[in-house]
């Protein structure tokens, strides 16, 4: 796991959230921005995720690996669902979806960040 990857995705999590909470907040629907900020996001995922299943490849293990991998496919997965169903809510909850969805992921990415430190990998 690349740590300032982490912390960049951590970054576009906290951003994506802050997005959501704005347009709740402002009683706006989701819009470019936060398309934009998703996309952004979910590059950073797969980015950790490719090199995170290289060095799986590389033959280091963490002791949990099924607990690693699940995070791992839940954390790519969770920005595009989370836009999916703010795209599908046409109302102005659609932001607080994105932001929930946004924090999930940043606690997620710290967490496999400690699957695989304290495990050795």
């Amino acid at each position: 796991m690349n740590t300032p990857l982490v912390v960049a995705a951590t970054v576009a999590a906290v951003v994506l959230a802050v997005l959501g909470g704005l347009s709740t907040a402002l009683r706006r629907r989701t819009g470019t921005a936060h398309l934009a900020a998703t996309g952004v996001l979910e590059v950073l995922l797969v980015v950790q995720a490719v090199l995170a299943g290289i060095e799986l490849a590389g033959g280091e293990r963490p002791a949990e690996l099924a607990t690693f991998l699940a995070y791992l496919g839940s954390v790519v997965l969770l920005p595009v669902a989370g836009l999916l169903w703010a795209r599908s809510e046409p109302t102005r909850w659609a932001g607080t979806v994105l932001a929930v969805a946004a924090l999930a992921v940043a606690v997620m990415l710290w967490r496999l960040l400690d699957l695989w430190a304290v495990t050795g990998g």
